[in-house]
């Protein structure tokens, strides 16, 4: 059977985490530079393999020294480990939406994460390219990859929750 192979749209996609500050607000991050690919076997998207990468060096939240913070060896130590990665083992269809199934590298430790993957559907662009559209959701507890930086707060609780939500907007192009 034929494969089509699917390649993120760059300028058309997100990718964003967010996580609780003082457990009273939350505070959203990016990565700037991130990269993905769709492999399918059918004309629909259920077992697609799906392959992801992003650079750590590219944390973008809206605060210079947090970001730094954030790259530090304190969090992701990204000199050392430059990027994460994730790699599905299924892609399930759950209604109009997927289930997606994979392992993700975070600092050399791999987890299996499930995420939801909204799907948005596909248009043809202006200039005749075939584009397929998902809303990326999930979260992810951020000490079952190493990052377990905190303080502990006078008034209890601690500084940034474990908890991490996962939310991106992806757009791909079918390849030729």
């Amino acid at each position: 059977m034929a494969t089509t192979q699917w390649a993120l749209d760059p300028t058309h996609s997100e990718l964003q985490f967010k996580v609780k500050h003082l457990m009273i607000t939350t505070v959203t991050g990016s990565l700037a530079s991130f990269n993905a690919s769709l492999t399918t076997e059918s004309d629909d998207f259920e077992n697609a393999k799906v392959s992801f990468d992003g650079d750590l060096g590219t944390i973008e939240t809206g605060n210079k020294d947090r970001d730094n913070h954030l790259k530090s060896g304190d969090f992701f130590d990204a000199e050392q480990f430059p990027k994460i990665t994730f790699e599905s083992t299924s892609m399930e269809k759950d209604g109009d939406d997927y289930v997606l199934k994979g392992n993700l590298t975070i600092k050399d430790t791999t987890k299996p994460v499930k995420l939801t993957a909204e799907y948005g559907g596909i248009a043809t662009d202006p200039w005749g390219n075939t584009k397929a559209g998902f809303t990326l959701s999930g979260k992810i507890n951020r000490t079952d990859f190493g990052l377990t930086w905190n303080a502990a707060l006078e008034t209890g609780g601690v500084m940034v929750s474990e908890e991490v939500k996962i939310a991106g907007e992806l757009q791909f192009v079918k390849q030729a």
